[in-house]
């Protein structure tokens, strides 16, 4: 990577952060489970949010927003006969690792933890994009004490 190229990176993260800071600063940082969510079925876990996310995980939380969000509830809650949580035990990463995400979004996966039934592949993300989802489902994860 060039230098030109290291200092454009550089300027996006530094501008990422700053947004997530106003964005998530003054926040209350707890998802909330007594009502249903706006895309579908009420979530399924209480989680703590983390103070700050890093550049990747606010990209990753956009791509998340933007593609994830209906099946699996606003920050990886999990929504009632929608889709199952991602900040779970289930998908620490020592269980389902990095690849195993690649692979739901790129070919599907067929249920084996949930009740939901299988899930479709999502078309229209690269593994870049699902990198940056992971990112953003990974500090949820660890935000909530699973490593």
């Amino acid at each position: 990577m060039s230098l030109k190229q290291s200092a454009i990176l550089l300027v996006l993260a530094g501008a990422l952060v700053a947004g997530g800071y106003f964005l998530f600063g003054g926040s209350d940082r707890t998802a909330k489970t007594g009502a249903a969510s706006e895309a579908g079925g009420a979530p399924m876990v209480s989680i703590d949010l983390p103070n700050t996310l890093s550049a990747a995980a606010q990209a990753g939380k956009r791509l998340f927003d933007a593609n994830c969000i209906s099946c699996h509830g606003p920050n990886a809650v999990g929504q009632e006969e929608l889709g199952p949580p991602l900040v779970h035990i289930v998908y620490e990463p020592g269980h389902h690792g990095d690849e195993s995400f690649q692979r739901a979004v790129a070919v599907g996966v067929r249920a084996h933890h949930w009740r939901f039934g299988n899930m479709a592949p999502v078309e229209g993300l690269s593994r870049d994009d699902v990198a940056l989802i992971v990112a953003y489902i990974r500090e949820l994860q660890r935000a909530n004490g699973i490593n």
